[in-house]
């Protein structure tokens, strides 16, 4: 069977009418990626948020009209001409390969590796996490994830009881799971994303020992370490809470921070935290710290 492959260039505000409009003219499948190097966090409930230089793209039926419907879609939007508009031919081997050659095996670290689950890992003894690439949810290609999963490979989490605040894909949990700790709460405000965490889990045969919740359904009252990969804001709203989270020097990890960010971020958990270093990768940063003593 032949696809059609129609592109085009969205910006925050069109993203969600773009991507309304082409299912609604019968685009098989929807994806958007990011075109400059900014990544997607879990939003806050009933929100969205994009990138800010996005590439959407559509599969249509090889025998789709995709004249008809670039022209709906500049109806729909209201503009003379799409930007960055394009169309390529492609049948189905061309698309799978096409997007699995996108995705190779990660090293981190010692021995933890994330690979494709198709993939065969490059040392089978070693700690592969498998996870399918997606575009909701890190995989670890960003180097705020970098970051976190590059500390949890040379950390020792063995027996230690765990959050991960804005899970995702539940990449950081599993990963310190599958390095030894006891259990792991992993939190999130997108319900699609603790799904995704507790299908990822299963299939790396961690899920025995995650438990997902909504922030507000946290139960646990302490942990030994405390991941953070999220937003500048929401780092510095939920400080407070991280705090009563973690005992005296218990350790805590953040990410999701540009390099410019590091400074505020670092002056709010100051209050409550000693030892606090920054590490920094591609112009972001991981802030990590001990809670103190009194």
């Amino acid at each position: 069977m032949t696809w059609l492959q129609l592109s085009l260039e969205a910006t925050p505000d069109n993203a969600t009418l773009i991507s309304d409009l082409l299912d609604e003219l019968g685009a098989a499948a929807v994806t958007l990626q990011d075109l400059g190097d900014d990544p997607v966090y879990e939003p806050p409930v009933g929100s969205e948020t994009y990138w800010r230089h996005i590439r959407v793209t559509a599969l249509f039926d090889g025998a789709a009209d995709i004249s008809a419907v670039a022209d709906q879609l500049c109806s729909g939007l209201e503009v003379s001409e799409l930007l960055g508009f394009s169309v390529a031919a492609l049948d189905d081997d061309d698309w799978v390969n096409k997007w699995k050659a996108d995705f190779k095996p990660m090293h981190f670290g010692a021995d933890l590796w994330i690979c494709p689950r198709w993939s065969k890992p490059p040392r089978s003894g070693a700690i592969n996490i498998f996870l399918d690439p997606g575009l909701a949810f890190g995989t670890g290609t960003h180097p705020t994830t970098a970051l976190c999963l590059q500390w949890l490979a040379r950390a020792d989490v063995e027996g230690h009881d765990v959050i991960d605040y804005g899970c995702g894909s539940g990449v950081l949990a599993i990963a310190a799971l599958m390095l030894g700790a006891k259990h792991v709460w992993a939190v999130d405000h997108d319900p699609q994303a603790l799904l995704a965490t507790q299908d990822n889990a299963r299939q790396n045969g961690v899920d025995g020992c995650l438990t997902v919740c909504l922030p507000e359904q946290l139960s646990v009252t302490r942990c030994d370490l405390l991941l953070a990969n999220i937003l500048s804001g929401p780092l510095i709203e939920l400080a407070p809470r991280f705090a009563t989270l973690l005992p005296a020097h218990g350790r805590l990890i953040l990410s999701g921070l540009l390099t410019e960010q590091a400074a505020p971020v670092k002056e709010v958990y100051d209050k409550q935290f000693e030892q606090l270093s920054v590490v920094s990768n591609a112009g972001w940063i991981r802030l990590e710290g001990l809670r103190k003593a009194h």
